[in-house]
């Protein structure tokens, strides 16, 4: 194979998954739309949090509406818990890698935020942990993850699960439910 027959594999590979994704998706996207634009209407926060891939993808998004998607407008509080490296070492140390977003949860969120979980294996024991912590709070929760989502399922009030076992496509279209997220809380927020 060439490297632009390689080059060209991928990309169909992507087409193909977000093709498969925008049926299956966009009623729960819809849903958790909705349950972010209650949240700020409400006065609360969105939290995320990953490992990896995921936690720059938690960051980005969290950035995207702190900062700004496409819009001017006011900030939006959010936050990504795995951007701290001084206090996941210290948790984790102190506590253990799974309580690392737990404990942070305990100090941070509040009844009514929205708590978004990425990860791509959907079986990351440290966000499954937080997710069902975050719920008995109760915050309203969400996790983006892959095809194997069974058990984050459990943990969450939506599932955004890509159809796909392939971590790249994941990770690929994480980023994509994401900016549709942010632009419709965006759009419906700046109006």
């Amino acid at each position: 194979m060439t490297i632009c027959e390689q080059i060209r594999q991928d990309f169909e590979s992507h087409l193909a998954m977000i093709h498969e994704a925008m049926s299956s998706l966009v009623p729960g996207l819809e849903q958790a739309a909705e349950r972010i634009l209650e949240c700020y209407r409400h006065g609360g926060k969105i939290i995320l949090m990953g490992n990896g891939g995921s936690a720059a993808d938690a960051q980005h998004l969290a950035a995207e509406l702190l900062g700004r998607y496409q819009r001017e407008r006011p900030p939006l509080p959010a936050l990504a818990l795995n951007t701290n490296s001084s206090t996941l070492t210290a948790i984790a140390n102190d506590y253990g890698f799974e309580e690392v977003f737990t404990r942070q949860l305990h100090a941070l969120a509040q009844p009514g935020d929205v708590v978004i979980g990425l990860s791509t294996s959907g079986k990351s024991a440290n966000i499954i942990s937080a997710l069902r912590w975050a719920r008995s709070l109760p915050c309203h929760t969400m996790a983006m993850t892959g095809g194997d989502c069974a058990l984050i399922a459990e943990a969450a009030d939506i599932v955004l699960a890509v159809p796909s076992l392939q971590t790249a496509r994941i990770q690929e279209c994480h980023i994509l439910l994401g900016h549709a997220l942010c632009g419709v809380v965006e759009s419906r927020l700046a109006a």
